[in-house]
C-alpha cells in the first residue's frame, strides 16, 4: 500500500477526529452548534499539540492557549473544565482514531505475513498523517500522573498487542521462527516510534515514509522468516 493509497482509503483528518468527539460528548459542550464547535476543537487541539511539542504541556498556560487558537478564555472553559480535560481529550481522540483505522484495515487479513506488512505500514503512514499527536502522546507520558500516564500508552499497548498477535498466529501457521513475541514486538514498536520522534533525522537523508516501511518490512521479515522462506520471498518480489 503507498502513502496515497493509504490517505485515499482513510479520511481522519482533524476535522473528522473533532467531529466524532463532538458527536459523542455534546452533553459536555456547552456550544450547540456542531460545525462551530468542530471548527474552534480543532483550533484548540492544535494550538495545544503545537505549544506542548515546543516547550511541554506542563508549562503550558491556558492564557498561552487563549492567544495561539484565537479564542478567549470563557470560550475555551465551553469545551473543557481543566488541563487535566483537556490532555484527556486529545489522548481520548488519538486512542479512537488508531484503534478506528487498525480494525478497519487489519479485520480482513488472514495470512499473517501480508497483516503484519500491512500493520507496519498502516502504523507508520498514519503516525505520519497525525505525527504531532503521536509525538505529543509519546513526549507527555513522562510528565502525567500514574493514572494519566497509563491513558497515554493505551495506544502503545493496543498497537503492540496487534504485532504480538500476528506473530504468534504466524508461529501456529508454521510461517514465522519460533522468537520470543512480546519481545519481538516491543523491537518492531521502537522501529515505528523512531519514525515520528526523529522525523528530522530520515527527512534531512531524503527517506520518505514509504522508503522507511520497506526497510522496517525487510528488516523484520528478515528475522522472523525461516531463510527458505525468505529466499522465496524475496524472488517473488523480484519477479513482481
Amino acid at each position: 500500500m503507498t502513502f496515497d493509497a493509504f490517505q485515499g482509503l482513510v479520511n481522519i483528518s482533524s476535522e473528522d477526529i473533532w467531529r466524532d468527539f463532538y458527536r459523542n460528548n455534546r452533553d459536555k459542550i456547552k456550544v450547540k452548534k456542531e460545525d462551530v464547535a468542530v471548527k474552534n476543537l480543532v483550533k484548540i487541539s492544535s494550538a495545544a499539540l503545537s505549544i506542548s511539542n515546543r516547550k511541554g504541556f506542563p508549562l503550558m498556560t491556558l492564557r498561552d492557549l487563549s492567544e495561539e487558537s484565537g479564542l478567549s478564555m470563557g470560550a475555551l472553559y465551553s469545551y473543557f473544565s481543566s488541563k487535566d480535560d483537556l490532555l484527556n481529550m486529545i489522548q481520548q481522540q488519538r486512542m479512537a482514531a488508531i484503534v478506528k483505522v487498525f480494525s478497519a484495515h487489519l479485520s480482513g487479513i488472514g495470512e499473517p505475513l501480508e497483516k503484519l506488512r500491512t500493520a507496519i505500514q498502516i502504523h507508520l503512514y498514519l503516525s505520519e498523517v497525525m505525527q504531532p499527536w503521536f509525538y505529543f502522546s509519546y513526549m507527555e507520558a513522562k510528565n502525567l500522573s500514574k493514572e494519566d500516564r497509563r491513558k497515554a500508552i493505551e495506544a502503545e499497548v493496543f498497537t503492540e498487542r496487534i504485532f504480538i498477535d500476528i506473530i504468534e498466529q504466524g508461529q501456529k501457521d508454521r510461517i514465522f521462527v519460533d522468537v520470543d513475541s512480546m519481545t519481538t514486538a516491543a523491537i518492531i514498536k521502537a522501529l515505528l516510534q523512531d519514525w515520528y520522534l526523529k522525523r528530522w533525522k530520515y527527512e534531512s537523508r531524503g527517506v520518505s515514509v514509504e522508503e522507511y516501511s520497506r526497510i522496517v518490512i525487510d528488516f523484520v521479515e528478515s528475522y522472523l522468516l525461516p531463510q527458505d522462506n525468505l529466499k522465496q520471498e524475496e524472488k517473488n518480489g523480484s519477479n513482481g
